[in-house]
C-alpha cells in the first residue's frame, strides 16, 4: 500500500503506480548513503519472499532515520516492548520493559516432511535507550527454527520472547567507554533558583557537582533521569529544622526528602553543642528513650559523628547561646559573672570555628529567656567576628513583638553582623491583623542598612513542649524542679492565674491560643497516655473530668514534663502577608521523620511531612501568590545566600549537585492536623549523588556535613 501511496500522490504515476513509489523511496535512501545491496522489496507489505534487509542494512537504515526532522514521529509510531502493540507480550518484567521501540516482522511455512512450522525468518530492529543514556539502533535476526505446528503462537511465544531477551541483554550491557557523567537528568524545565523563568536543558553531573547544562543528546552517563517536562530546581533550603541528634537515632529523613528538602539549617537557641555534665543532664529522658550516646563535647566532635553515621541531607547549625549558657550556668534564672561570661565567648568562639553558621536564641524557653539584651550582644560580637548570623526566636511573638523586635534589631546592630528572624508569626487572637506593623519594622530597619531577614512555616498553629506554655520562672533550676512546684498547691494556683492572662514580661502560648481548645496534645512519651495523642487539652480535660488547667497541670506531671503540643495561635490573613514579602524564606521548624520507626510519631505537627509542597502547591499556584520562579528562589539560592552557602543554591557549573524535580501543576501537601504523617505529592529530592563531607568555603571554618 505504502509505495502506491507514494507513487500516486508524490510521484504522479498514473500507470506503474507502485514501481513509482518504489523508485522515490529508493532515491531518498540512496541518497542517504545507504548500501541497497542490502536491502529487497518485492510488494509494499513485506509479504513477497524476495523481501528482505540485512541487520547491517537495518541498523544503518534506522541510524539515516533518526536523524530526519520526524524522527520523533516515526519512532512513537513503534511498538514498545513489554508495553504496547505487537511487543506488549515480550519481555514485560524486562528490564528494557517501555525503553525498545521496534518492530517485528516474520516469515513461516510449512514443514510437511516432519509435521512442523519452520520459521524462516523473523526480525526485531528499532532503538533503545539504555540505562547509561546511550541511544542505539539495533536489528536481531532469527533464522530457521523449527516449531510445533498446532501452536499458531509459537512464533511469538518461543522466537519473539528470545529476541526480547537478546534485546533486553544489549540493554543492560555497559559500553566499553568511559561516561563522561555520572548522571544526566533530561528533558527538564530548569528553574535554576536565580529568580529568572525557566528554560529547557539536561543537565550532567560529575562527581558531586553539576558538570553540564544543555543540550545532552547521545552523551553517555551511568544513570539517566528523565525529567518529563518536570520542574528542575535547586534542592530546596530548609532554614530552621531540628534534625540534628533525630538524624543520630533514624537517619531515613523521608519527611524532607519527599518534600525536596536537601539542606537543613538547625540550632535554635539550644544546640547540639557544646555538651558537658550540665547540658546532658537536661537531655537525659531524651537519650534514655532513644538510647542516644552523646559521645561528643564540641560541635568538630558532633560532625565527626554524624559523618562518620551518615546523612541524606546537608546539615548546617548555629551554636545556641541557651546551649552555653546552660554549659556555663545551668539552668539558674541569673546572670552570669564577668568571669562566666568570658567562658560562655570562648565556647561561642570554639563552635564558630568548628563551622556553626552564627549564633541563635528562642527568648521564650528557660534558660534561654533569662539571658538579657547585654549578654546575647557581647555572645554575638564573638560570633561576628567568624561573619556569622545572628538567629531568633524572639523574646515575644505576641504582646510585645514590637519591643522584641527592637531587641533584635539592637543585637544586629551593635554586634555588627546580620538578623535571622525564626518562624515570623503574629501570636494571639486579640493581635490578629498587625503582621503589617512587624512588616514594616524590619523593613525599615533594612531600609537603614541591617541585613535582616525572617523565615516562616506555612501554617498558622506552632508546636513545641506543651510545658513551654508555663510561666518561665517554673522552670528555673530544670525539669526535676519544675516538677517539684507543680506538685505544690500553692504554686500551683499561681501557675493557673498567669495562664489566665496575657503577660508582656513572657510568652503565654496557653492564652496566645485561646485555652484548651486551641493546644493539641503531640507526642507523649507515658504509654498510659497515649489514648489521649491527637486530642487538645479541652478533651483532655473533659475525658478525666477535670478543669482545662489541671489537666494540662496534671499532663505534665504524669509525662514528666515530656510531652509536645500544637498551639492554634495566628492567623491565616497575617501568614499570607508574612510569605508574600521578597525577603522571607521557610523553616519546617520540624525534625526529620519516616513513617515508621524509632522517631515515628502519629500526631506530630502537618509541617513535618508538607510545608514545602503546601508553599508552593497552595499558596504559589492555588492562590497566587508569587510567581513560581520567585518562589523557588525563596526556598534556594536566597536562602544559601544567607547563610554563605558557596556554590549552593543555584543549578550553575560547577555547583554542588543539590536538585529536586517536581510537576507544578500537582504538586500538593497532604499532611492535616488529624492525619499529619502523610507524605506530599509532586516533588521528589533527586538522590543523585552520595557526597562527601568536606568543608563549606564561606570562611575556613564554616562547614555543613554533606550527605
Amino acid at each position: 500500500m505504502t509505495p502506491f501511496i507514494l507513487g500516486a500522490i508524490l510521484a504522479h504515476k498514473t500507470k506503474e503506480i507502485d514501481q513509482g513509489g518504489f523508485d522515490l523511496e529508493h532515491n531518498f535512501l540512496e541518497k542517504g548513503g545507504l548500501d541497497l545491496a542490502g536491502a529487497s522489496q518485492g510488494d509494499g507489505a513485506g509479504g513477497a519472499r524476495s523481501a528482505y534487509f540485512t541487520p547491517d542494512f537495518m541498523v544503518h537504515f534506522l541510524a539515516f532515520m533518526s536523524k530526519q526532522k520526524d524522527f520523533l514521529i516515526f519512532e512513537r509510531a513503534l511498538p514498545i516492548l513489554g508495553r504496547d502493540g505487537t511487543l506488549a507480550k515480550i519481555g514485560v518484567d524486562s528490564p528494557a520493559a517501555g525503553h525498545v521501540f521496534a518492530k517485528t516482522g516474520t516469515y513461516e511455512s510449512s514443514n510437511a516432511l516432519n509435521k512442523t512450522l519452520m520459521l524462516d525468518g523473523k526480525g526485531l530492529a528499532g532503538y533503545m535507550t539504555t540505562p547509561e543514556g546511550r541511544r542505539l539502533a539495533f536489528a536481531i535476526y532469527a533464522n530457521r527454527v523449527s516449531l510445533p505446528l498446532d501452536d499458531p503462537d509459537a512464533p511469538q511465544k518461543i522466537v519473539g520472547t528470545a529476541l526480547g531477551e537478546i534485546a533486553t541483554a544489549i540493554y543492560m550491557t555497559p559500553s566499553d567507554q568511559p561516561a563522561p557523567f555520572d548522571v544526566i537528568i533530561k528533558n527538564g524545565h530548569i528553574l535554576d533558583g536565580s529568580g529568572g523563568p525557566w528554560y529547557a536543558a539536561d543537565i550532567g553531573i560529575r562527581g558531586d557537582r553539576i558538570a553540564a547544562i544543555g543540550k545532552l543528546d547521545g552523551v553517555l552517563a551511568k544513570k539517566v533521569i528523565d525529567a518529563n517536562d518536570r520542574i528542575v530546581s535547586p534542592g530546596f533550603i530548609d532554614m530552621l529544622g531540628q534534625s540534628e541528634t533525630a538524624l543520630l537515632i533514624d537517619s531515613r529523613s523521608l519527611s524532607k526528602l519527599a518534600q525536596g528538602i536537601t539542606t537543613e539549617i538547625t540550632g535554635e537557641g539550644g544546640s547540639v553543642a557544646p555538651q558537658n555534665e550540665k547540658t546532658l543532664a537536661s537531655m537525659k529522658p531524651f537519650l534514655d528513650r532513644y538510647h542516644l550516646t552523646i559521645d561528643w563535647k564540641t560541635l568538630d566532635g558532633y560532625f565527626r559523628r554524624l559523618e562518620k553515621d551518615g546523612t541524606p541531607l546537608n546539615l548546617g547549625t548555629y551554636v545556641g547561646a541557651a546551649q552555653v549558657r546552660e554549659a556555663v550556668i545551668g539552668d539558674d534564672d541569673r546572670a552570669p559573672t564577668p568571669a562566666e561570661l568570658e567562658q560562655m565567648k570562648s565556647l561561642v568562639a570554639q563552635a564558630m570555628k568548628d563551622g556553626a553558621m552564627g549564633i541563635s536564641t528562642a527568648l521564650i524557653y528557660p534558660p534561654g529567656h533569662y539571658a538579657k539584651t547585654d549578654e546575647l550582644i557581647e555572645l554575638a560580637k564573638v560570633a561576628a567576628q567568624y561573619g556569622g548570623v545572628y538567629a531568633s526566636h524572639m523574646r515575644s511573638e505576641g504582646a510585645t513583638e514590637m519591643q522584641a523586635l527592637d531587641e533584635a534589631i539592637r543585637i544586629g546592630r551593635e554586634a555588627g553582623l546580620p538578623v535571622e528572624i525564626f518562624h515570623l508569626k503574629v501570636s494571639g487572637k486579640t493581635r490578629w491583623g498587625s503582621m503589617p506593623r512587624v512588616i514594616d519594622k524590619i523593613q525599615a530597619a533594612r531600609d537603614s542598612g541591617l541585613d535582616i531577614r525572617a523565615d516562616q512555616y506555612p501554617y498558622i498553629a506552632g508546636a513545641t513542649a506543651l510545658a513551654s506554655s508555663l510561666p518561665p520562672w517554673v522552670a528555673d533550676g530544670g525539669v526535676e524542679k519544675l516538677l517539684e512546684r507543680l506538685h505544690d498547691p500553692q504554686v500551683r494556683d499561681r501557675i493557673k492565674r498567669e495562664l489566665a492572662a496575657d503577660h508582656t514580661d513572657w510568652e503565654n502560648l496557653y492564652f496566645d491560643s485561646g485555652g484548651g481548645e486551641g493546644v493539641m496534645i503531640s507526642g507523649v512519651t507515658n504509654p498510659d497516655l497515649k489514648k489521649y495523642d491527637g486530642m487538645t487539652v479541652a478533651q483532655v480535660a473533659k475525658a478525666m473530668g477535670k478543669s482545662e488547667l489541671d489537666a494540662l497541670l496534671d499532663f505534665m506531671l504524669a509525662d514528666a514534663a515530656q510531652t509536645g503540643a500544637i498551639y492554634f495561635f495566628a492567623s491565616e490573613q497575617d501568614l499570607v502577608y508574612g510569605l508574600k514579602q521578597p525577603w522571607t524564606s521557610i523553616g519546617l521548624d520540624a525534625n526529620e521523620l519516616s513513617l515508621d520507626g524509632p522517631l515515628y510519631e502519629p500526631h506530630s505537627h502537618p509541617r513535618v511531612f508538607g510545608s514545602m509542597a503546601r508553599f508552593l502547591g497552595h499558596y504559589v499556584r492555588d492562590r497566587n501568590l508569587m510567581p513560581l520562579e520567585q518562589a523557588i528562589r525563596k526556598i534556594t539560592s536566597m536562602p544559601a545566600q544567607r547563610e554563605h552557602l558557596t556554590d549552593r543554591g543555584l543549578l550553575k557549573v560547577g555547583f554542588y549537585a543539590d536538585i529536586t524535580i517536581f510537576d507544578p501543576a500537582t504538586i500538593i501537601d497532604q499532611a492535616t492536623y488529624a492525619n499529619p504523617a502523610q507524605l506530599s505529592k509532586g516533588p521528589r529530592a533527586a538522590d543523585l549523588i552520595r557526597f562527601q563531607p568536606c568543608l563549606n568555603s564561606r570562611t575556613p571554618h564554616q562547614r555543613l556535613t554533606m550527605r
